[in-house]
């Protein structure tokens, strides 16, 4: 039975608005589409963000995560609801792993350079960062757009571990962004080949639900499909 519920996680240095171009084409599929707002304060808070929008409804439902979301929906896609799970360059930690943990054994890209420091505890990119870095595929408006509307992320976020990761137990896909300054494209593909997840590369820099829409709602939908 086909899933028809799609839950949007966006990652750190973002907000919803990052799936603007990703929803219309689902909701064109007549998939039932929410973007989580997540306050990034925490892996718990955020977590909590995701399960509240689960629990809304008693249908399954797909957990779609970005960058710093797909450690969100690891920990948050154990709910019962959660029948699926799709990462878009995205973080996937094992039990007991942190987002850290989970990318340590890779050299960092040239965007970690413009995350810097904003207020007590926050951290946040750069306008540079987000031109050349995150979204270096987009024109320098959009870019600006993305810059503008990020959240600030809480610097624990990253150190916070998963306790029980739902990729072990549940269909996953993976999206790759080939041209990714954020995450290491290499620990991406590594990472969807320890999870078994069918997998999508694509020539994207990190935000390839704005630069590729279509490939990207293209895999989100064939998951609840298949679900």
């Amino acid at each position: 039975m086909a899933i028809d519920r799609v839950v949007l996680v966006h990652g750190a240095f973002a907000d919803g608005y990052c799936w603007a171009k990703v929803i219309p084409l689902l909701t064109a599929r007549d998939l039932d589409v929410i973007a989580v707002q997540s306050p990034l304060t925490s892996l718990a808070d955020d977590v909590a963000a995701v399960r509240r929008i689960v629990e809304q409804h008693e249908t399954p439902v797909v957990l779609v995560g970005h960058a710093w979301g797909g450690v969100v929906i690891t920990e948050a896609g154990s709910h019962p609801r959660v029948n699926g799970l799709v990462y878009v360059a995205a973080g996937a930690p094992e039990a007991g792993q942190s987002f850290d943990g989970w990318r340590k054994d890779y050299d960092p890209e040239p965007g970690a350079a413009e995350i810097k420091p904003y207020g007590d505890g926050y951290v946040a990119l750069t306008r540079e960062g987000a031109r050349k870095h995150l979204a270096q595929d987009l024109s320098q408006d959009e870019a600006d757009a993305v810059y503008a509307m990020q959240g600030p992320l809480a610097v624990r976020c990253y150190s916070d571990p998963i306790c029980r990761p739902a990729w072990a137990a549940k269909p996953c896909w993976y999206i790759v962004a080939a041209q990714d300054h954020t995450i290491p494209a290499q620990l991406q593909r590594d990472s969807a080949a320890r999870m078994n997840a069918e997998t999508l590369v694509l020539e994207s820099s990190h935000m390839p639900m704005l630069s590729h829409p279509r490939a990207v709602a293209d895999v989100i939908a064939a998951a609840a499909a298949a679900l």
